[in-house]
Parts: C-alpha cells; sequence; structure tokens
C-alpha cells in the first residue's frame, strides 16, 4: 500500500493555463514573475475603474446597485469577447494573464455583489436583494456568452473578408 506521492510536474502560478489547449500551453513559457507582475498590473487599473465607476453611481443599501450590477456584466462581457479573440487570434504569453486576470479580474466584483445583497437584507430589502443575486447571475452567464458569440462571429466575418 501506499505509494509515492508526487507534486505537478509543471509549475503554473495561473491556474486558469488549460495545459490541453497549446494557445495555452505558450504562457507556460513567460517566467512566473512576469505572469504575476502583468497580472497586479491588470489588476490595479481593473479595480480602479471598478472603483471610480462605484464613487459616481452609489446607492443607498435598500437600492438595486446598479453600478456593480454594470461593472459585472460588462466585465464578463469583455471576459466573453477576450477569450474568443484569444482563441482567434493567439497572442503573447503575457496577454491573457494581463487582460482577462488583471483588469477584468479587477473590474468585476462578486466580492462586492455578495456584500451588497447582505446589505440589501439587513436595511430591510430582501427582494431587491433577491432580484440583485439573481439578474446578476443570468445578466453575468448570458454576457459572457454574448460576449464570445459577437466575437467569434466579428472575427470569422473579417476572415472571410480578408480572404476574398
Amino acid at each position: 500500500m501506499g505509494g509515492t506521492v508526487t507534486g505537478p510536474s509543471e509549475f503554473r502560478v495561473d491556474p486558469d493555463v488549460d495545459l490541453r489547449v497549446p494557445a495555452d500551453r505558450r504562457e507556460l513559457t513567460a517566467h512566473p514573475a512576469a505572469v504575476l507582475g502583468v497580472i497586479a498590473a491588470g489588476g490595479v487599473l481593473g479595480a480602479l475603474a471598478r472603483a471610480g465607476l462605484q464613487a459616481t453611481f452609489p446607492h443607498p443599501p435598500t437600492g438595486f446597485p446598479w453600478a456593480t450590477f454594470g461593472i459585472n456584466v460588462a466585465g464578463c462581457l469583455l471576459i466573453g469577447a477576450l477569450m474568443a479573440v484569444l482563441t482567434a487570434r493567439p497572442a503573447g504569453p503575457l496577454v491573457r494573464p494581463f487582460l482577462g486576470v488583471g483588469v477584468l479580474g479587477g473590474f468585476t466584483t462578486f466580492s462586492t455583489y455578495a456584500v451588497d445583497a447582505q446589505r440589501a437584507v439587513a436595511a430591510g430589502s430582501p427582494g431587491t436583494a433577491l432580484a440583485y443575486l439573481a439578474a446578476t447571475l443570468a445578466g453575468a452567464l448570458l454576457a459572457v456568452w454574448a460576449g464570445d458569440a459577437v466575437a467569434s462571429r466579428l472575427l470569422a466575418r473579417a476572415k472571410v473578408g480578408a480572404a476574398r
């Protein structure tokens, strides 16, 4: 019984890298410090953009948090489009970590989503909280799908146009 327990054969900084996808494997060529650096830089940019929007469009505890809802839906739309673009036109090994994990990961905020819902319930607006939870979940999923579908269609159209 028992045997030798071995760790992963490759050191990965980003667990989103799917080693079965050739484009993702190229990300392994980047130095881990570079990957962490671009994720951190992108995260700062995304978080600052989100903070600016939330400060511009504040909401009372009983109100629907439109700013956070819009940020999460827009971020999911952009993530869907980004993944379609990077699948069709692979880029450098730091592009996805910077834009996807960093900028858009810092921009979207599902922790604030949970806090906003909790505050609405605590303030006596469970209906608003429930509507917000459901609308964000549905909106985010539809936005990822729409971003991917629209970007894929536009890229296919551009490819056909370039071939003529």
